[in-house]
């Protein structure tokens, strides 16, 4: 079957939903985004700080498939931005990949710290998106302070803004932002995972009773309940794995639809509490991460 898109605010159609390999180690990442791709994926999303980029570019020349046909994105990790150094970065990646043109280039994090490295990294990308090399621009962790003062300095509105968004942590002012100003929110953790609940105990929206409630009234799973959640409110997701019955799991979920109550009743599940590391505290020195050249 052919994937819904999402239009981007400069005209670039993007799948509605990719594949994700975060934290897959690189031995096991060709397997991972051939079975992807196999399967139906037409996007993949990668980052150079995730070290397999290479893989990712191997597989999608395994695959036969016209470069045209998948959708590949990628990601500025905070230790290459500036002006001149994220240039380069888009060599490193595109050079691993194996390709001339990037479908989705984004900055990983803020770098609240040293805005205007940030600034500077983003007008990179601007460049590169002048010039062609990159097809579509964006963000990731982006907060909406961080947002004010990157639009305030630059001309290009960012097409995505990947951010943390499950039914423990739902981020709805940032979400109400990025869709006020046209920014499409991409999730990422769209299930969840190990997720924290306000008393700091952990557990998985994997095991939720309302999730279950609702997979069980739709002869589902709980993973294919929240990613239709994230679809049916217009997020694009990028689940991950490396099982391939779980990669067949997470694709099909475009033949059933989940009611208003249904979608409200997992809104209620919000704790307010963030998983991943917190955007304000993400500097160079407590995150450096040496991306090779090659």
């Amino acid at each position: 079957m052919s994937i819904p898109n999402f239009t981007l605010n400069n005209d670039v159609r993007i799948p509605v939903l990719g594949f994700g390999v975060y934290q897959t180690p690189p031995e096991e990442t060709i397997a991972a985004v051939t079975t992807a791709l196999e399967t139906g994926y037409r996007h993949i999303d990668t980052a150079a700080a995730y070290g397999n980029e290479r893989e990712v570019g191997e597989a999608l020349r395994r695959s036969g498939l016209a470069r045209d046909e998948v959708f590949v994105e990628t990601k500025v990790w905070i230790s290459d931005y500036g002006y001149d150094d994220t240039l380069h970065a888009f060599d490193k990646s595109a050079g691993k990949l194996g390709i001339d043109q990037i479908d989705l280039l984004i900055l990983h994090q803020p770098l609240p710290g040293e805005f205007e490295r940030t600034v500077q990294a983003y007008k990179a990308l601007e460049r590169l998106y002048a010039d062609g090399r990159v097809r579509a621009i964006g963000v990731s962790n982006f907060m909406p302070d961080h947002l004010d003062r990157l639009l305030a300095e630059t001309e290009v509105v960012p097409a995505v803004n990947q951010i943390e968004v499950h039914p423990y942590f739902r981020q709805s002012e940032l979400l109400a932002y990025d869709t006020e100003h046209g920014i499409l929110n991409q999730a990422w953790s769209p299930i969840g995972g190990i997720t924290f609940y306000r008393d700091g105990s952990k557990g998985s929206t994997l095991e939720d009773p309302v999730v279950g409630e609702i997979a069980a009234a739709h002869g589902r799973t709980p993973a294919q309940v929240m990613l239709r959640w994230h679809l049916q409110q217009d997020r694009q997701v990028i689940p991950k794995s490396v099982t391939p019955s779980r990669i067949a799991e997470n694709f099909d979920v475009f033949d059933f639809e989940l009611t208003a109550d249904q979608l409200a009743a997992i809104d209620a599940l919000d704790t307010g509490v963030r998983g991943g590391p917190e955007p304000a505290d993400i500097t160079r020195e407590n995150f450096w991460i040496d991306i090779p050249e090659a």
